[in-house]
């Protein structure tokens, strides 16, 4: 029996790499629904069954800090992995995901990273 696509919410501000992580993550056998900024992510977040939220740190008017913030308060069970191009960031917004990453470190990564969201010894 096939295992059932977990659905997954990206949430970036450039539609370029937002497109391009959906592909990924499709191929890889994940629903994906998306989100161009914070407050349309929350949006998503609050109405749709999402089972894991990747989502970028650095966007306008609402930073993925924030929205991991709202999002935590929602539906704590629900697994974050924030990207971004800052090598390091306030331990404030690193304690309201679950995973943070590079978006240098690439696809297989964030793949493998996404993935371990889902194992049991990853909690």
């Amino acid at each position: 029996m096939p295992q059932p696509r977990r659905l997954v919410l990206c949430v970036d501000d450039e539609v370029v790499g937002l497109q391009v992580r959906k592909m990924i993550l499709e191929r890889a056998g994940y629903e994906v629904l998306i989100a161009q900024d914070g407050p349309t992510g929350l949006d998503v977040f609050a109405q749709q069954p999402i089972e894991a939220v990747v989502l970028d740190y650095a966007m306008p008017g609402m930073d993925g800090g924030q929205v991991a913030a709202r999002m935590r308060a929602q539906k704590p069970q629900v697994p974050i992995l924030l990207l971004s191009a800052y090598m390091t960031l306030p331990a404030d917004v690193i304690r309201h995901v679950d995973v943070y990453m590079t978006k240098g470190e690439g696809a297989p990564m964030l793949l493998q990273k996404l993935n371990s969201l889902f194992s049991p010894v990853s909690k």
